[in-house]
């Protein structure tokens, strides 16, 4: 792999990725949803949702997604993006959890013949229970103490299906996937640990395990307070973890010093600041990240969850001010 100047923006997220030599740290978000505030016009207009999709002429179809490839490339070539988030713009709808809708498949492929091997192209790619909403709790804490072996049926078919997608989504040009069921409130795990490493962390392993087999990178996410279950995330092999959260007291510091050497750290600028705090709450919560995360790789800057709408523009340049400013090695 090529350091320094002729390393290209995939090159370097794959040397944060798997702890190899770089010449700067790459910057990782999650999502990306201010394309409007900061560059003009949305991703995703009426045109392309999926009443009008079905209508569309397939040559109406393809010029209107091979448009949408153009911009997302020049939002996130402009933004020096290595990896681009594009499950945010996902398009089309698929009936059956293992495929992936025929629209995204164009997008993905139109995406991949602009860009080339420079960039990563990142889409969902988890299959783990996560943390019920209100309504299906009771039902979810009653099937994993009246039904555990049924339970348990359904995390292995869910991670079974999770993987046979993977496979299509690399099949049509993705290079990571993100994991993105949340795990974890404020105050720790919506499960006991214990209950954690009998009906997620397996399962959650075997999806890695077996993407990581196909060629596909991984990135975990889960806000919240993850340390009761760190280690059972690490002992799961994901390339990264995201998003080291702030707002649940999840220090950097601590957890480089705990697994930086397993596993490679993203995130962590505090998203609450960025939104309701002070300018200098926020330099200093981005520049904590550099100073305790930089040293040593395996770190990629970014929000400690996603640059959500709503989100100040001028906040984001202001934290993206600070990582040019110390993202060198």
């Amino acid at each position: 792999m090529r350091i320094g100047i002729f390393m290209t923006p995939k090159e370097r997220a794959i040397a944060a990725l798997t702890f190899k030599k770089l010449d700067m740290v790459p910057e990782f978000e999650l999502g990306f949803y201010l394309e409007e505030e900061m560059f003009g016009r949305k991703f995703l207009t009426g045109e392309l949702d999926s009443k009008n999709l079905v209508v569309m002429s397939m040559k109406e179809k393809e010029a209107k997604i091979h448009a949408l490839a153009e911009y997302i490339t020049e939002v996130f070539t402009a933004l020096e993006y290595p990896i681009f988030p594009i499950s945010s713009v996902e398009i089309g709808i698929s009936e059956n959890p293992r495929d992936v809708p025929m629209e995204t498949k164009m997008l993905i492929r139109y995406l991949r013949e602009m860009v080339g091997d420079r960039h990563m192209l990142m889409t969902h790619g988890d299959g783990t229970f996560s943390i019920p909403d209100g309504n299906d709790m009771y039902e979810f804490a009653y099937a994993i103490a009246d039904e555990p072996e049924e339970m348990k049926r359904k995390a292995f078919k869910m991670a079974e299906d999770a993987i046979e997608k993977n496979k299509v989504l690399l099949d049509a040009g993705i290079d990571c996937v993100k994991l993105c069921a949340d795990y974890c409130y404020n105050s720790g795990p919506f499960v006991s640990p214990a209950m954690f490493e009998e009906f997620i962390q397996p399962y959650l392993y075997k999806i890695i395990d077996e993407t990581k087999k196909m060629g596909l990178y991984t990135i975990k996410h889960t806000d919240g307070n993850i340390m009761p279950i760190l280690d059972q995330l690490v002992e799961c092999r994901p390339h990264a973890l995201h998003s080291i959260d702030p707002q649940a007291n999840v220090d950097i510091r601590v957890v480089k010093e705990r697994v930086g050497d397993k596993v490679c750290l993203c995130g962590n600028v505090n998203c609450g600041l960025m939104q309701t705090g002070t300018d200098d709450e926020v330099i200093e919560s981005a520049t904590y990240c550099m100073t305790y995360a930089k040293p040593g790789g395996g770190y990629m800057f970014g929000a400690s969850n996603v640059i959500y709408k709503g989100l100040q523009a001028e906040r984001y340049r202001l934290i993206r001010d600070v990582y040019k400013s110390l993202r060198m090695y």
